[in-house]
């Protein structure tokens, strides 16, 4: 289990939920992500040498957040530094996860 950042904590302790925070929210309780990624799983590419490879799933979920919002490869990057709504969607924390660069989420 991770610590949590201090971000993380200022975050969770905020009064109000954007409109894309109860967006994430609601798509994270709707799209099947375990079957999507079973289904993806024969074809993701396997790790082999240089870069650590990204999980699939973080994988997954930022293809889903570049459809959502019309994101390029280097609009997700950028709002995955920027926002921490898309960060916590995607399973990442700056504290402790590398944000895949332009060129991974292509």
């Amino acid at each position: 289990m991770k610590q949590q950042s201090f971000s993380s904590l200022e975050q969770a302790r905020k009064k109000k939920r954007t409109k894309r925070e109860i967006f994430l929210g609601e798509m994270e309780a709707v799209v099947p992500w375990v079957r999507l990624a079973a289904l993806i799983a024969p074809h993701y590419t396997k790790p082999r040498k240089g870069r650590p490879q990204m999980p699939l799933g973080v994988m997954l979920r930022i293809y889903f957040l570049q459809q959502w919002y019309g994101l390029s490869d280097p609009g997700a990057e950028e709002a995955l530094y920027d926002m921490h709504s898309m960060r916590d969607f995607a399973g990442l924390d700056l504290a402790h996860d590398a944000i895949p660069d332009e060129t991974t989420i292509c």
